[in-house]
């Protein structure tokens, strides 16, 4: 019904668009989303839904349907990237050094859809529905600290969704259990003793031991770890002395880690490596697990009975051809401190067509194709109508303390 109405509506996509690249022109850093989150609550405000700010700083919760239980969350992160962009368009960033090369300008578009849908239909609701447009996912757990700031108050369950350009436009894509994996960052300064690179003897080389360390943080995947549990140690950045005959005081390497299991234990053993392998040079290192703020996180799962409504809710929606069981993937998102939480779903939606290419995520080049618009709104709509539906069926006892979110 939702899809339907939408297709046939040029004006509502039309709206959803309008919004999408007047987010895109304007992209704000995590925690610093004002413009965007104004221009969300002024939509709320037109389309009639009640709302809480701020919650994690930036951070809206809107609240459609009955004001009673069942609650059942969407979810849309609202934050751009420190990037140029490189796609030259009309609705092209304004702001020098920051895009939307995530997709979460079409994410709010979309979640701002369903809303429009749910309200124009609250009479069918069988419980409430909360609309979480999230700050600071990117690195800065927002999706946390609106945990801390009671976002799922009273909520039962969570979705949400993701645009790909690995599936075609029309379809979705989603797995039981683990769907991403669990993800950090890394920061060592290897200090030594420079000097004079023609005089090596006279010196604590640093950049030996920056290479040990590197090559040695290989090994924790290779030999440490199961062949049939993945897992990704990356030394990405390496930085040290300005000079062809200096060997500098001190180095300083950075990367990432991923896994699935054991998140914690990877940490440990990236630290012990960097550290106990200065130390065969002679050298000192200090290592930091969260650079720049960047926390660490957990993997997101996606609760099994989520997942078999989601399924039948897609091919109910668009057809059983619609639906991919997706693989798991090693990049993170912070939709898992949710579903860390609450039974949660993670779910992706494709935009890829056979006649342009799309850049995948956090490219220079990174483009949303439009036209998946009307799906995300569709399919997240139709989801909290059927999850509250079957609620409903099954009954849906009241949380101690309840009270009415409306």
């Amino acid at each position: 019904m939702y899809l339907n109405s939408r297709r046939s509506s040029r004006r509502v996509f039309d709206w959803m668009v309008r919004i999408r690249r007047k987010i895109h022109e304007n992209p704000e850093l995590g925690y610093e989303e004002f413009e965007t989150s104004k221009l969300i609550r002024s939509e709320l405000d037109l389309i009639g839904v009640k709302y809480r700010y701020p919650v994690a700083v930036t951070g809206v919760i809107g609240y459609i349907g009955t004001g009673e239980p069942p609650f059942v969350a969407l979810r849309a992160d609202m934050d751009a990237l420190p990037m140029q962009e490189a796609v030259e368009w009309e609705h092209k960033s304004k702001v020098a050094g920051k895009m939307h090369a995530c997709g979460h300008d079409g994410h709010v578009a979309m979640l701002l859809g369903a809303a429009k849908l749910l309200q124009e239909h609250r009479h069918v609701l069988q419980g409430t529905v909360v609309l979480i447009f999230q700050p600071a996912e990117e690195g800065l757990a927002g999706a946390k600290r609106m945990i801390e700031e009671g976002a799922l108050k009273h909520v039962e369950a969570i979705f949400g969704i993701h645009f790909t350009n690995r599936i075609p436009l029309g379809k979705a894509s989603s797995r039981p259990g683990s769907m991403l994996a669990g993800s950090g960052f890394f920061e060592a300064v290897i200090t030594g003793k420079g000097g004079h690179a023609a005089i090596p003897q006279h010196t604590i080389d640093p950049v030996i031991a920056a290479s040990s360390v590197v090559l040695s943080l290989q090994h924790l995947v290779s030999r440490e770890t199961d062949p049939l549990d993945s897992k990704v140690v990356t030394v990405s950045k390496v930085n040290g002395g300005n000079a062809y005959n200096v060997i500098p005081d001190s180095v300083t390497i950075g990367g990432t880690l991923r896994a699935f299991t054991s998140f914690s234990q990877l940490e440990q053993r990236v630290k012990e490596v960097i550290i106990k392998q200065a130390t065969v040079h002679r050298c000192n290192a200090s290592v930091n697990l969260t650079p720049n703020g960047k926390e660490p996180l957990p993997p997101t799962v996606n609760d099994v009975g989520l997942f078999k409504q989601f399924k039948n809710m897609v091919g109910d929606l668009l057809g059983e051809e619609s639906f991919v069981e997706a693989s798991p993937i090693m990049g993170g998102e912070d939709f898992s401190y949710f579903a860390e939480v609450i039974p949660g779903h993670f779910a992706f939606l494709g935009m890829q067509d056979e006649t342009k290419s799309y850049a995948s995520a956090h490219s220079r080049l990174y483009r949303v194709n439009e036209d998946a618009l009307p799906y995300g709104a569709a399919i997240h709509a139709s989801m909290a109508v059927q999850y509250l539906k079957d609620k409903a069926t099954i009954g849906s006892q009241s949380p101690k303390g309840f009270h009415d979110e409306l």
